[in-house]
């Protein structure tokens, strides 16, 4: 058996999971899902094809084409690829790619990355890893990797790339302003490893040169700190309404009622006022590193 580069295995000339499980909460999602499978049906009847035949030519297993066909499984983007060639969809299919690139991510990702394409400002505080914003590929795969019960090799995979897929937003222009406190310990916790954590450092420093990012630490020798009651993010948009989340408060849920937000804005704000400023984070992080 042998790993291909789309994550899959391939044993005895199938592989059986070229694609991603479709959540059955997600309806939208799953309605992309099926429309893109039908199409696919509908290429393979046309060119004479049985589901057994079309596997045989790309390699993958009949059951998984069925799957695909059904809407059980999301594609990847190189199975989009491979059918509009053996099908002779003349690229149709392959266009199809940019439906589904986002309903393979779980919705409640999708919907955080929505809101932060849309924000013009980000204020984030974090306490126990580093910001999903902020985190290195290698980083964030050593946290879902060590979650338990455990992801899948394959689920893990997904989430990784949609926290990478988020981080686009460091290159939107115009630049929303970005925020970040981070826990001391977030900074000395040597997750995924030595080499992983110290790569993890390299990138704060690096983004923290961006213009439109502030990075700041909180140490622990704090004797006030406000945000004890756990990790929190608040984010504004070009309309002037705002969304926030505050952990342990209001259910845990993103909220943007006025009264709501005014305490999560106060708290972060007092947060960042307590923590050491950016050019002494900046030091503060280099010492770190300098340290291993």
């Amino acid at each position: 058996m042998s790993r291909v580069d789309d994550g899959t295995e391939r044993g005895n000339g199938a592989v059986d999971e070229p694609g991603w499980e479709v959540d059955p909460n997600d309806e939208s999602g799953a309605a992309v899902v099926a429309a893109v499978g039908r199409q696919i049906k509908t290429w393979r009847e046309a060119a004479g094809l049985r589901a057994g035949e079309l596997g045989a030519l790309l390699g993958y297993g009949e059951d998984l084409i069925y799957k695909v066909e059904g809407g059980s499984r999301i594609p990847r983007p190189e199975f989009m690829d491979a059918v509009d060639v053996a099908v002779g969809a003349g690229g149709k299919l392959a266009a199809m790619k940019p439906d589904i690139a986002e309903v393979r991510y779980p919705k409640k990702i999708r919907e955080l990355a929505k809101l932060e394409a849309a924000a013009v400002e980000l204020s984030a505080y974090g306490n126990h890893n580093i910001h999903g914003l902020l985190q290195t590929e290698e980083y964030a795969r050593a946290l879902f990797g060590m979650r338990r019960p455990a992801f899948s090799h394959d689920d893990v995979e997904r989430l990784v790339a949609a926290r990478m897929a988020r981080q686009s937003i460091f290159s939107r222009s115009p630049a929303p302003e970005l925020s970040f406190v981070q826990e001391e310990v977030t900074l000395r916790r040597h997750l995924g490893g030595r080499m992983v954590w110290r790569r993890q450092l390299e990138h704060l420093l690096e983004v923290g040169e961006l213009r439109h990012v502030e990075i700041q630490v909180m140490p622990t020798s704090r004797d006030e700190h406000a945000g004890m009651g756990g990790e929190m993010q608040v984010l504004k948009f070009k309309d002037g309404s705002a969304v926030g989340r505050s952990e342990g408060d209001f259910g845990s849920r993103p909220v943007s009622d006025p009264k709501h937000l005014r305490i999560i804005e106060l708290r972060c704000g007092i947060i960042r006022a307590q923590a050491l400023n950016p050019r002494e984070s900046r030091a503060f992080i280099e010492q770190v590193l300098g340290e291993t």
